[in-house]
């Protein structure tokens, strides 16, 4: 046993356990704080850390939930516009075959004022030819009795070719 005592490793160790026996409580309690002290702080910024994410997590989520709702609020936008053009559509079309059903009642009746006009003008042509032709050739060809004759039975068949043609 006496050899122990002659090894320095065995004096080191000694050393060192009375070093701590006297010193440790004085050493341990100063050391022992700052452990305290710095795992509450890092117990803290873990909490911090846990809310900030708690945090981010509530916002992703209310950010997903804004999304989504946008998303339906555009497709509704979408479908109602569609079914507006659909329906601007539809009413700018009735209104256009109106606009030209109008526009042909108009120039059918344009047509037809005018093929009347034309008629009138070509039976007044007529009238004034067949006077004119009457004038030249009846005297020639009827004596005054039956000038007269003639002239009186045209006077009595007036009304009745007034009423035709007010008719």
């Amino acid at each position: 046993m006496s050899t122990i005592f002659h090894e320095p490793n065995f004096w080191v160790a000694v050393s060192f356990v009375l070093f701590f026996l006297l010193f440790g409580k004085q050493l341990w309690l100063p050391i022992a704080r700052a452990l305290d002290s710095r795992a509450e702080l890092v117990r803290r910024e873990l909490d911090e850390v846990a809310a900030l994410r708690r945090q981010a997590e509530q916002m992703l989520e209310n950010a997903i939930q804004e999304r989504e709702q946008a998303l339906v609020e555009a497709r509704s936008l979408i479908e109602r516009s569609r079914q507006q053009a659909i329906e601007m559509t539809a009413h700018v079309r009735k209104q256009a075959e109106e606009t030209i059903r109008h526009h042909e009642k108009v120039a059918r009746d344009r047509i037809a004022a005018a093929e009347r006009a034309a008629i009138k003008e070509v039976h007044k042509i007529v009238l004034d030819v067949t006077f004119e032709a009457a004038q030249e050739v009846i005297p020639g060809v009827i004596d005054n009795q039956a000038t007269a004759t003639l002239i009186n039975q045209a006077i009595a068949k007036l009304p009745e070719a007034i009423t035709r043609q007010v008719a």
